[in-house]
């Protein structure tokens, strides 16, 4: 899922699964929640307005059912890469 940066209220990245119809929406504590069931008109206000803690709250918030998560930390997204990367191969050195 592609997420989109955003800075409105205690939200800071969202994201939306169409074939699953599932929202993620992160926040700046670091916790992350994912709604399933949202139509795609849903995400395309949330994405679009210009009020989008307004609207999750008013609109998402209590009318989905949500599962709660953690965001990663960059460091730890890469440290999970650089685990599964290819070893560089050192015969050419």
């Amino acid at each position: 899922m592609e997420m989109k940066k955003i800075n409105a209220g205690k939200l800071r990245a969202i994201g939306y699964d169409r074939r699953e119809r599932v929202l993620r929406v992160e926040f700046d504590d670091g916790s992350a929640i994912d709604y399933s069931g949202v139509g795609e008109d849903v995400w395309r206000t949330l994405s679009t307005t210009g009020s989008a803690w307004s609207y999750y709250r008013d609109n998402i918030e209590e009318e989905y059912a949500g599962r709660r998560g953690r965001v990663l930390s960059q460091g730890k997204s890469q440290a999970l890469e650089d685990l599964f990367k290819a070893p560089k191969d050192d015969a050419g050195s």
